[in-house]
């Protein structure tokens, strides 16, 4: 009989409990050794000039240590898996105390010594068998099995077969091919805890289960591509479009729904702060379009960022900002993928632009040699007097160190501070070539698959080289070299727009469309940093393509057409069942006409016929391989005999 045990049930307990705390506790072990033991490379906690180590130590402060544990979901996870853990612990006890899963003795069920004699035994029985009878115990399923598993303890003491049986196979019963018992604890049969457990059972399932469902739900619902949420991206494609301008992406970026609930600005100390703060920047703002008080915060951020007057920000509002810039490459590829969607190349190349300005802390009109270290407005006016010119950030690079402006006044130190940040910087040379794959010329034809290969060398650095972390002081945290490749039409159209994140010297990436209609085209390549301010490359790639109708005709091979002739496995097996069921159909004919036939009776006129063709088979039979004319005559005489 079937009874609930409490031995089954620690059993199966461990098992499911054992099923989560394993790979939570690796999970746990994994992040505290991450947070502890983590090597500064990992976490880009690198100085490689001067400018950079107060970026590194403030790197190694918040990104190393048991605090960066401090979230919500681990601290959560951990206290669930150290009470798993316990309850595990607890369970494993139980079992090495009482581990056997529940056998048939009928001794311990009467309460008797193993070695008892039969008027004990029947003295026991008659006790425990008023004490759990279900006329004294109504509504009670426990009391009624333990009355059950009494009388046949009983039995299989007292019986002689039953004795030898349970004797022999543990059961009075004899021999049974599987010993099953409900692996769930025995108090679930108490009539006094019927309560408890049906309302455990209620909030559980009513309660805990649908909580947890629409809580995972609600939260996953909220974000779409690159872990965005769909509200940044309904604002993104409300304010982005081919005219947007470089100036107007802070306020675009500072609207994201990100931002909204940090941003809110909750008290007067807040709104003052945010006024003087304004007071600094406006005059490199362009005019908000929105005067929400989110937006115009995060918008006022921004641009004390942008224009490198952090200082004057309070504590709390420095937080905010990094809380921003941690979220902002995330977002701006998200501007940059709905400018795609909107085929706008003019903007997604605005966006781009406002990432480099974001990571090296600039804005439109400044310098870029302002992401060298330790240069001012002051140097780089310097660089730009006299000869050679150094404006731009790809001509200081290309002079000697030795001739180069601006360092003057340097301590040794800076100076070597630049030229090291010279050799980080990115020096690339670009190629492209577009073919046709598996052509037997260099012509295009209206049609194509066209492929545009865009091959890119980093030459600074050397082979088998891999490119570092981007140098960039001003942005909190450390950010991968990448490049975007943009192929698009002098119209402004999107035809490709892709980030090549490999760190390899030379880098491949190929584009692929049709070509168009007969005519010559030229597109622009625009390959674009991701980080760096100064360095974007862009170049004319030329199409002409032939009018299709002038290739020879396609000619399919005989063999080739026999294979498309032939049928598919599919219509093989399909044309199998429409035969096996026209047969089917037909033999069901037959046997419905001879029943029919069987079973009506003939006409005069059939009959006569029937004995006309009877005669004729008896003549065919004995003039052989006569003429049918004879047959005809020989019929006509038999018949007219009869």
């Amino acid at each position: 009989m079937l009874q609930y045990d409490d031995s089954a049930f620690y059993f199966v307990a461990l098992s499911f409990i054992t099923i989560y705390i394993v790979p939570s506790w690796y999970s746990i072990i994994k992040k505290v050794n991450a947070a502890l033991f983590t090597s500064d490379e990992d976490i880009g906690a690198i100085s490689r000039t001067s400018s950079e180590e107060k970026k590194a130590a403030e790197l190694k402060k918040t990104s190393r240590g048991l605090k960066t544990l401090n979230s919500p979901g681990f601290v959560v996870n951990f206290v669930i898996t150290v009470l798993c853990s316990i309850v595990f612990l607890w369970l494993y006890l139980s079992v090495q105390s009482n581990g056997e899963v529940n056998s048939f003795d009928p001794f311990s069920i009467l309460d008797v010594d193993s070695a008892a004699e039969l008027k004990e035994i029947k003295k026991a029985y008659k006790k425990m068998s008023l004490k759990y009878h279900p006329d004294k115990n109504p509504n009670n399923p426990a009391a009624e099995a333990m009355f059950m598993m009494v009388a046949k303890a009983y039995e299989a003491l007292t019986d002689p077969v039953a004795k030898e049986n349970w004797e022999k196979y543990g059961n009075p019963d004899g021999k049974q091919s599987l010993a099953v018992s409900i692996g769930l604890p025995e108090f679930l049969l108490n009539t006094d805890n019927r309560n408890l457990v049906l309302l455990t059972y209620l909030v559980v399932m009513v309660i805990v289960i649908p909580f947890a469902v629409w809580s995972y739900y609600s939260n996953s619902s909220k974000f779409g591509e690159k872990d965005v949420m769909y509200d940044s991206y309904a604002w993104f494609h409300h304010n982005l479009n081919e005219h947007v301008l470089i100036k107007s992406l802070p306020e675009v970026l500072a609207g994201s729904a990100e931002f909204r609930e940090r941003n809110m600005t909750k008290s007067d100390a807040d709104k003052q702060e945010v006024g003087k703060i304004l007071s600094k920047v406006k005059s490199h703002m362009q005019k908000p379009t929105y005067n929400h008080p989110v937006v115009l915060k995060g918008n006022i951020l921004l641009h004390a960022h942008l224009t490198r007057q952090t200082d004057v920000l309070s504590e709390a509002s420095q937080e905010d900002l990094k809380y921003m810039l941690r979220y902002s490459s995330s977002l701006i590829d998200a501007m940059i993928s709905v400018c795609k969607h909107q085929e706008s190349l003019k903007s997604a190349l605005n966006c781009i632009k406002f990432g480099q300005f974001v990571t090296q802390a600039m804005w439109i009109k400044d310098s870029e040699l302002l992401q060298l270290p330790h240069f001012t407005a002051i140097e780089a006016g310097h660089c730009s007097k006299g000869k050679p010119s150094m404006k731009t950030i790809k001509q200081y690079m290309s002079i000697p160190n030795e001739s180069k402006k601006g360092v003057r006044d340097f301590t040794p130190d800076h100076k070597e501070d630049v030229f090291k940040c010279c050799d980080i910087l990115p020096n690339i040379t670009v190629e492209s070539k577009v073919f046709v794959d598996d052509d037997e010329d260099d012509k295009v034809y209206e049609g194509d698959l066209c492929t545009v290969s865009v091959t890119i060398t980093r030459n600074n650095l050397e082979d088998g080289e891999k490119a570092g972390l981007v140098h960039a002081p001003g942005f909190p945290f450390p950010r991968r070299e990448a490049w975007w490749v943009a192929l698009g039409t002098r119209e402004g159209k999107i035809i490709s727009i892709d980030k090549v994140t490999s760190a390899d010297k030379v880098v491949e990436h190929k584009i692929k469309f049709l070509a168009p209609r007969k005519g010559q085209y030229e597109f622009d390549l625009h390959v674009l940093s991701n980080a760096f301010v100064g360095f974007d490359h862009k170049e004319s790639v030329g199409l002409t393509t032939l009018d299709a109708s002038v290739l020879p005709e396609y000619k399919v091979h005989p063999d080739d057409a026999e294979l498309d002739d032939e049928p598919t496995l599919f219509e093989e097996m399909m044309n199998a069942n429409i035969e096996d069921d026209s047969d089917s159909d037909e033999e069901t004919d037959s046997e419905d006409e001879s029943e029919e036939e069987g079973i009506r009776e003939l006409s005069a006129a059939e009959r006569k016929k029937q004995e006309l063709q009877n005669a004729r088979k008896k003549a065919a039979s004995a003039a052989g391989d006569d003429s049918d004319s004879d047959d005809d005559s020989d019929v006509e005489e038999v018949h007219a005999d009869k």
